[in-house]
């Protein structure tokens, strides 16, 4: 390439500055428009091959390296997703480690954003996210609500979780409740009988679904019920449960909507002096991390939420690199068993 007057004086000046880079310097040096080398950038076709040729070495020896949103401009691919967190009081810090792990381990940059409004405020700026250039894909772990049209029509793909609702109240398979009936068939094995559902909040789905199939289990493995006590999700509804019973027609087993539910079980069972797990077996849901070390320790319910956020942004990656969705993963609950459940009484 022939030498301009001057090159060589703005080669020397932009080495010796330690500023990195810049596309005006690039300009300068290849004696052409920060224009030309932004157009040059988005790949847009058009310039001359001599006007390619100067900007091309003129970012070789600089040893330009352009930005984030100059490299997406070019290539249309930032390497970049983005998460949408709720903004209500819920701590979604688990899926959020699943789903940051998962799109470091593709190759991926994460931001974190937060948006303010319902559904529909954070549908219009996820939306308006999605055209700007700046990530690739968007996953969502507030409810979002655009059409299918909409999803398709956009620069960046948008997954979003259906494990919430728009209050942030578990649905999807956080609403699955057959663990219960897995609870009791053990339970029933260890001699129980007769069991006690001390439910939470029925305005939740989790809650609705654990209570039927409570209903469901007893009824197909021939068992009683003491029936079920609606609760609220707190320690005292479990207290009152047990405070209610009647002492000559007592369960032997109680399932406790979560594991603070099941502490008010343990805790009103001893204030009548029944002692778990060999008067009365006691399971929760949730795996707290108390639950481990309380005496007796808590049989639980664990759910996986870092897988929960792992597959929806697996899911996501699919969408971007226009791949199938990823083969449905195992489920995301598993019993922990612990001390607090034994063999029914015999007495």
């Amino acid at each position: 390439m022939r030498s301009r007057p001057g090159r060589e004086r703005d080669l020397t000046e932009v080495r010796a500055s330690p500023k990195r880079p810049t596309i005006m310097d690039v300009a300068r040096l290849a004696g052409v428009s920060h224009q030309t080398v932004s157009r040059y950038l988005r790949f847009q076709g058009g310039l001359k091959p001599a006007t390619v040729e100067r900007v091309d070495a003129a970012i070789r020896e600089l040893n330009y390296r352009p930005n984030l949103v100059a490299r997406s401009m070019r290539t249309r691919r930032s390497g970049r997703v983005a998460i949408l967190m709720p903004t209500v009081a819920f701590n979604p810090a688990r899926m959020l480690a699943g789903a940051t792990a998962a799109a470091h381990a593709a190759g991926y940059a994460v931001d974190v954003l937060s948006l303010e409004g319902g559904a529909e405020a954070r549908t219009e700026r996820i939306l308006e996210l999605a055209d700007s250039g700046q990530v690739e894909g968007i996953l969502s772990l507030a409810p979002i609500t655009p059409s299918s049209d909409e999803l398709l029509a956009r620069d960046a793909a948008i997954v979003g979780s259906s494990d919430f609702d728009d209050e942030m109240r578990g649905i999807g398979e956080l609403a699955d409740g057959s663990p219960v009936r897995e609870l009791i068939a053990r339970l029933a094995d260890l001699g129980h009988r007769r069991f006690l559902h001390v439910a939470g909040s029925q305005d939740f789905a989790s809650a609705r679904g654990r209570r039927q199939t409570y209903l469901d289990s007893i009824d197909e493995l021939g068992l009683e019920s003491a029936g079920v006590f609606d609760g609220d999700w707190t320690a005292e509804s479990g207290i009152r449960a047990v405070d209610r019973l009647d002492e000559r027609d007592r369960p032997t087993a109680i399932i406790a909507a979560n594991d603070l539910v099941a502490s008010g079980v343990i805790r009103g069972a001893r204030d009548r002096g029944w002692s778990v797990p060999e008067d009365l077996s006691v399971t929760g849901w949730d795996n707290v991390p108390v639950g481990q070390f309380l005496s007796p320790s808590l049989t639980t319910v664990d759910i996986d939420l870092e897988r929960l956020g792992s597959n929806a942004m697996k899911r996501l990656i699919a969408s971007v690199r226009k791949e199938p969705d990823p083969a449905p993963d195992a489920p995301i609950s598993r019993i922990i068993w612990r001390e607090s459940v034994g063999p029914a009484p015999t007495d």
